[in-house]
């Protein structure tokens, strides 16, 4: 296990071994920084350059709302999460776990709490507290940060030492390191600095790099026109969503475009491969998960008398807004005078998708560097002596505390690869 470091614990013999070795870290957000965590508190000199004005930018925002930190399940229901790229991810956090994390956080003075669905949050909610204590520590440990600089992708050996050029303010600087970890974040939410430049600078330099994708993303859907106007922006609640073998209750919420929220994430990988393979997905939408379709058949049949369908089924079964506006959407019109039908219905709609929302709106991406590209601590193989990190390497994970945990994870990994690479240089 990676030791969870404090600068007491660090001998002076250590700090001596490693002192006159310089790293560049590119990218500010949670890899770059536990990476110059395990190496500045390793008595390495540690440079972090970021392109914006301020480090954790896309940190701070997916914690707005409440920094969902890692999740408090089973270490085997855990590493579930990561799909076909669980073996891989399964090496970073049996090095640093969830219950790592939290007592890594505690060390930073944020005690975390388990909420109900069983995702760990700080006490306070918020990122910027945590982050902030933490940039603390960095820097008392003799990080240093650069911002406004911005790799252009030229990187060179000379020497023995890696030369790279970064764009800054004042025109273009050249910085030389014994070891570079990249840590520059996947394709989504450019603005904050994630743009995918780098994956074009790679793919030149002899790296395999898996094209980026959206992940926990939305979907659009070829809505008609009355059902847009009317439901833009409306929550659907307490449904039941199928595809494949994925099964999950939750909620979503209808867009002008077509569906995103928390439900919608948890299938997406799913249904974004199946548009990738086949132009389109069907979801299947429970919409009276605590009714059975017989009971449903069961209600439904009572006498409608005067009383028009919308209001039988309001009255009857409880459907109504934005509900019995898709059934509207997507039962045929003949279907509406044969209540078995209609039960049936309503306890599997299929609703068809037609495409992923933009990369550039994705809560994170999939692709990125292949893992047959890296060595087994994240170092480039068509690069010796650099590292990668984060959402930049070619895994995903559903929201929930997932993502963050392995880029945490990660970065703590590449910078135990930079520290190994450091004991077999000269």
């Amino acid at each position: 296990m990676i030791l969870l470091f404090t600068e007491s614990k660090v001998s002076t013999s250590i700090y001596n071994q490693f002192m006159n070795h310089s790293i560049a870290i590119i990218g500010g957000g949670p890899a770059g920084l536990m990476a110059a965590e395990v190496l500045s508190l390793r008595g390495v000199r540690v440079g972090v350059y970021d392109s914006m004005p301020s480090l954790g930018r896309k940190f701070l925002l997916a914690g707005k709302s409440g920094l969902n930190l890692t999740h408090s399940e089973p270490f085997e229901k855990f590493i579930s999460r990561y799909g076909n790229r669980k073996a891989e991810v399964e090496t970073w956090l049996k090095d640093f776990t969830p219950d790592n994390l939290r007592e890594w956080a505690r060390g930073l003075g944020v005690e975390t709490f388990v909420g109900t669905s069983g995702r760990v949050f700080p006490m306070e909610m918020k990122a910027s507290p945590l982050l902030r204590e933490w940039l603390k520590r960095l820097a008392e440990s003799g990080v240093n940060f650069q911002l406004r600089h911005k790799w252009n992708g030229s990187i060179a050996t000379e020497g023995g030492r890696l030369s790279m050029e970064l764009e800054t303010p004042e025109g273009i600087k050249t910085i030389n390191a014994d070891a570079v970890v990249l840590a520059l974040g996947g394709g989504s939410w450019a603005r904050l600095g994630s743009d995918g430049a780098w994956v074009y600078w790679l793919n030149q330099a002899g790296v395999k790099v898996e094209p980026l994708k959206p992940s926990n993303c939305g979907f659009d859907a070829a809505w008609s026109p009355v059902f847009k106007e009317k439901f833009d922006g409306h929550p659907i609640k307490s449904v039941v969503l199928s595809f494949g073998e994925f099964r999950q209750q939750g909620e979503f919420i209808v867009t002008k475009e077509g569906v995103e929220g928390s439900l919608i994430y948890a299938a997406s990988a799913l249904m974004r491969d199946e548009i990738l393979a086949n132009g389109k997905a069907v979801m299947h939408l429970d919409l009276a998960p605590d009714k059975t379709e017989a009971q449903l058949i069961e209600k439904l049949n009572k006498p409608r008398g005067s009383r028009s369908m919308a209001s039988h089924l309001e009255k009857t079964v409880g459907m109504k807004g934005v509900k019995a506006g898709l059934l509207r959407e997507f039962v045929p019109k003949t279907e509406f005078e044969n209540m078995e039908r209609l039960a049936f219905y309503i306890k599997q709609l299929p609703v068809p998708l037609i495409a992923t929302r933009p990369l550039d709106e994705a809560i994170s991406s999939a692709g990125g560097v292949m893992f047959e590209s890296l060595d087994q601590n994240l170092m480039l193989k068509a690069l010796p002596g650099v590292f990668c990190a984060g959402e930049m390497l070619d895994w995903e994970a559903p929201t929930g505390g997932y993502l963050l945990t392995a880029c945490f994870a990660s970065g703590r990994m590449a910078g135990a690869g930079v520290m190994k690479w450091l004991e077999r240089k000269p």
